[in-house]
C-alpha cells in the first residue's frame, strides 16, 4: 500500500526513526518530508489518536525528535525541525483518515491518469477495502489508496465549525482558536562540526 506518510526514500527512513518516539509520546505521525532550500526543512506533523495536538505538545515532540535524531544523523547537513499539528486542512495520509473525514470536502491527486485525469474534488463518500469513494459532478467514484499521491481535506466553513464544535466538545475555548493553535514549534537542528 502506498505510504502517503512518508513519500520519498529519505522520508521513509526518516519516520523509520521518529514514529517510535512519538507513538512512545502517545502521539501519531501524519506526515513527514524533508524539503530542501538554503537551509533543509524537516516538516512532522503529529496528532493525538483521537485527533488534535497542542502547541505544547509539539514543542515536547520537537525536544524528543531532535534528540533521537541527534544520535542517528540521517541528514547529512544542516536543517530547521517543524513540528506541527496537521492543520485544519489537513493532509489525509492514513486509510483511517478518509473515513474519519468522510462527508467533508476533499482534494485527491493520483500519481496515474484515471479516466484522462489525476485530480479530483469532491466529498468523501467512505472507503471500502482498499478503495476511497468520493462524490465528484459525475457521480460517485472509487479511487484505490494505492493510487493516491496526495489527498487534503478543503478549507470550508462546514470544516471551521466542526473543528470549533470539538475543541468545545474537547473541553478547549472555542475561542482561543487563532493562528497560533496551528503555528509550527521550530527548533534549529546543530550544525555540523
Amino acid at each position: 500500500m502506498t505510504d502517503l506518510i512518508a513519500k520519498a526514500a529519505i522520508d521513509r527512513r526518516l519516520a523509520e526513526i521518529v514514529t517510535p518516539v512519538i507513538e512512545d509520546m502517545g502521539f501519531e505521525l501524519v506526515r513527514i518530508r524533508l524539503m530542501g532550500g538554503k537551509t533543509p526543512t524537516l516538516q512532522i506533523m503529529a496528532e493525538r489518536p483521537e485527533g488534535g495536538i497542542e502547541v505544547d505538545e509539539c514543542a515536547e515532540i520537537s525536544i524528543a525528535v531532535s534528540t533521537v535524531l541527534d544520535v542517528e544523523d540521517p541528514i547529512i547537513d544542516a536543517y530547521t525541525l517543524e513540528v506541527s499539528s496537521p492543520g485544519i486542512d489537513r493532509p489525509l495520509t492514513r486509510l483511517k483518515d478518509f473515513e474519519t473525514y468522510e462527508g467533508y470536502e476533499v482534494r485527491i491527486e493520483t500519481s496515474e491518469m484515471i479516466d484522462g485525469r489525476k485530480r479530483f474534488k469532491g466529498v468523501l463518500a467512505g472507503v471500502e477495502d482498499d478503495e476511497i469513494l468520493i462524490n465528484v459532478d459525475e457521480g460517485t467514484i472509487g479511487l484505490k489508496f494505492d493510487w493516491l499521491s496526495d489527498a487534503k481535506l478543503v478549507l470550508t466553513d462546514e470544516l471551521i465549525r466542526e473543528m470549533l464544535r470539538a475543541r468545545k466538545a474537547a473541553g478547549l475555548d472555542p475561542n482561543e482558536l487563532d493562528e497560533t493553535k496551528f503555528d509550527d514549534v521550530e527548533a534549529e537542528a546543530p550544525e555540523e562540526e
